[in-house]
């Protein structure tokens, strides 16, 4: 919205809440439709904000700058823990009221949800298989495949780890970061003495297996949330709903996880 001087910025005009508030269209007579619509809304709110708060905190990583990246790390946290609590909300409609409107969504589906798949990619993930469930040549299409292109979140670690004076292997700290970067023993080994020397990079690689704790959460209490919703029968959009979502539970940063059975 542009603002001229004549203009007079008020709560509404600020926030937009003409917009935001005419947003809800429900395809359906359903009460609870409007709940489905308002929580899915929000969520996409937060995955905005969650993609603006990573960008800062690859930048403050990249640039060896603990203090910082702590402070937004801890705000990611806050983030992701309340988005991980509004699946109480969404838990509140039986399987019976969801059914009431779920046959009218028609082929729309969260697994379609572009932002959440940027998400994935800043965390690491690489499958372009994701893509497919964007139109081609769709700026959400380009978002993502940009986002793969890009370090990710754990790359951006190893550039932190490096710039504090720690010996990350090289062909791990120039890697391709289009390849999906698996589990390494180099970098276990390097992530030992990251924790054996308990400074200020070990706590910052805490607060990375809190995200990563985080992100899972998110993703168990939302495989639950679809367990006692629908079942076992298929999601909306021809996903294998539920089964899907107990595959996509294994960690973000494996490596962080691995070290501890050397401690």
């Amino acid at each position: 919205m542009h603002m001229t001087e004549k203009t007079v910025l008020t709560y509404s005009s600020y926030l937009a809440l003409d917009e935001i508030l005419g947003a809800q269209r429900p395809v359906s007579d359903s009460h609870d439709e409007t709940l489905f619509i308002v929580i899915h809304q929000v969520y996409e709110l937060w995955f905005k904000q969650t993609l603006h708060e990573m960008a800062e905190l690859q930048l403050e990583l990249s640039g060896g700058f603990t203090a910082h990246a702590m402070r937004t790390l801890h705000r990611l946290l806050r983030i992701l823990k309340l988005a991980a609590a509004q699946m109480d909300v969404l838990e509140t409609m039986t399987p019976g009221q969801f059914s009431a409107f779920r046959g009218k969504l028609g082929t729309s589906s969260g697994f379609q949800s572009a932002q959440f798949r940027e998400i994935e990619a800043v965390l690491g993930r690489r499958d372009e298989r994701v893509l497919l469930g964007q139109p081609e040549g769709s700026p959400a299409r380009d978002r993502i495949a940009a986002a793969m292109a890009r370090p990710s979140l754990y790359d951006s670690l190893l550039t932190y780890l490096y710039l504090r004076g720690y010996e990350v292997p090289k062909d791990k700290l120039y890697r391709d970061v289009t390849e999906q970067l698996g589990p390494s023993q180099d970098l276990q080994e390097l992530l030992l003495r990251v924790y054996q020397d308990d400074t200020g990079a070990a706590q910052l690689c805490e607060r990375m297996v809190d995200l990563d704790e985080c992100v899972q959460e998110w993703r168990y209490r939302h495989l639950k949330m679809v367990e006692r919703t629908i079942g076992a029968r298929p999601g909306t959009g021809g996903s294998s709903g539920g089964h899907y979502l107990m595959s996509s539970l294994a960690p973000c940063f494996p490596d962080l996880w691995a070290v501890r059975s050397a401690m």
